[in-house]
């Protein structure tokens, strides 16, 4: 079942043959070699009175995230830092994982951007774009005479 998130893996950097070779090293470094880069999947509706714009990112906070307007183009991005010590007696590791993605949209021309709402919530992502009231055209208008 799709998810609708976007998943790119990496080919293995060496040959198999050089695994053992390598193991203390790929074992020091969290095997790195097999991390996964993730771009969160994008949900896109549309009602009467709103677009809604919909983004799982599980494991972030609502401060990670970054939403700018500029133009008709809006920019969803997100950034996380994390360090991780580890003490031994013989040595101390140090580990930082850095994780970031930024997503822009094209924003129809009917969209009030002064009234932007956004919500994070468990590990959701939720904007709501309200649309301008609608000009009615073709009505019946009479033209007086003077």
């Amino acid at each position: 079942m799709n998810n609708g998130t976007l998943t790119v893996k990496r080919r293995e950097a060496l040959p198999t043959v050089f695994d053992d070779f390598f193991k203390p090293w790929r074992e020091w470094f969290d095997n790195g070699w097999d991390r996964v880069a993730t771009v969160p999947g994008v949900n896109v509706t549309e009602d009467n009175q709103s677009f809604r714009i919909t983004m799982a990112a599980p494991g972030l906070k609502k401060e990670d995230f970054k939403i700018d307007i500029d133009g008709n183009l809006i920019t969803i991005s997100a950034e996380q830092t994390t360090k991780k010590e580890e003490k031994e007696e013989k040595y101390t590791r140090n580990e930082y994982n850095y994780t970031s993605f930024s997503r822009t949209f094209t924003l129809p021309e009917n969209i009030k951007t002064d009234k932007i709402e956004a919500l994070y919530e468990n590990g959701e992502l939720s904007l709501l774009l309200p649309k301008k009231a609608e000009e009615k055209t073709g009505s019946h208008k009479k033209i007086e005479i003077r």
